[in-house]
């Protein structure tokens, strides 16, 4: 399993357990209050400000923070769309950071992220 399906796994999982933070708003709150574990952030948002006050927050409150290459995917993984009859992804919105506040349950998806973030 590679690092960007264990991570949409565990966002998935996140967001069914209320633990996913979606948007600058409600990233920021959750950062500044210490409660983040892992903030994702899209590597193709073009605000400048954004990213460096996302890199900052994380800096300062010690939270993992991991890229992804593409806000699209991001959303979709998120949950920021509307999903047809064979569960493919339609309307889907951009979304450039996530924060994850509570994991979720337990999975093999999980242990590969913590692994991953062990080394970086």
């Amino acid at each position: 399993m590679d690092l960007m399906s264990a991570l949409q796994i565990v966002l998935k999982k996140s967001l069914a357990e209320d633990g996913l933070h979606r948007g600058l708003r409600e990233a920021c709150k959750t950062i500044e209050s210490r409660k983040a574990l892992l903030c994702v952030l899209a590597q193709d948002c073009d605000q400048a400000d954004y990213t460096k006050l996302i890199q900052a927050l994380c800096n300062e409150a010690n939270v993992h923070l991991v890229r992804v290459p593409s806000a699209v995917s991001l959303g979709e993984w998120a949950g920021l769309c509307k999903l047809d009859a064979e569960g493919q992804a339609r309307k889907v919105v951009k979304c450039s950071c996530v924060v994850v506040s509570d994991y979720g349950e337990e999975t093999p998806a999980l242990g590969v992220l913590q692994e991953f973030l062990k080394t970086a």
